[in-house]
């Protein structure tokens, strides 16, 4: 592993954190008194899914490559229903009632939905990493892992300072976020943009 490695490595980190970016802020503004423990929370899953996903695609493409590449154009649709459902559901709560505290505020299990339709897109991520050893793509994962960590808790950090100016339209701005994450990734995949 050298200077080059960890440079790639940190791209990759930050390239697959752009969604979990935008959820991220979605969800600050959507808690906006959110503690510090429940930042590094919100930021700790998504950091986990996006390390776990690369692994995963580096697993399928040492075992069950024709397999992977099955379930790969599925990717699309379950990130646009996950993502549609969750930020529908905050448009729904936001339009409901008018929210300005924290029980809006997504469940531990819309959480793990969350990052795992942001990360899903990052199995592919094993196909470039495919030629490491485990080690070096266990390491490229840690990079991975400790970039969107930062770049999520600034994103929920964003997200409580704009929900606190949006008020209670935050809720519903954070569920059309999510929507359109869900979109653009669905649009992405079926273009293969």
């Amino acid at each position: 592993m050298d200077f080059e490695f960890f440079i790639v490595s940190i791209m990759f980190g930050f390239g697959l954190a752009m969604d979990a970016f935008s959820v991220s802020l979605a969800n600050g503004m959507n808690e906006k008194r959110m503690k510090f423990g429940r930042m590094c929370t919100v930021a700790g899953v998504f950091a986990f899914f996006q390390a776990l996903m690369p692994l995963l695609g580096w697993v399928a493409v040492h075992t069950i490559l024709e397999y992977f590449h099955g379930f790969s154009k599925f990717i699309p649709y379950i990130a646009l229903v996950l993502l549609a459902y969750i930020g529908g559901k905050m448009i729904y709560e936001g339009i409901k009632k008018d929210c300005d505290c924290d029980d809006c505020a997504v469940g531990f299990a819309g959480l793990i939905v969350q990052g795992i339709a942001t990360s899903i897109d990052a199995l592919s991520v094993g196909l470039d990493i495919g030629e490491y050893n485990f080690i070096e793509a266990l390491v490229c994962a840690v990079v991975i892992a400790i970039v969107t960590f930062i770049i999520c808790m600034f994103g929920v950090y964003a997200g409580k300072k704009f929900g606190n100016m949006l008020s209670n339209k935050a809720t519903v701005f954070g569920g059309v976020i999510l929507v359109c994450i869900g979109i653009y990734i669905f649009v992405k995949g079926i273009l293969g943009i």
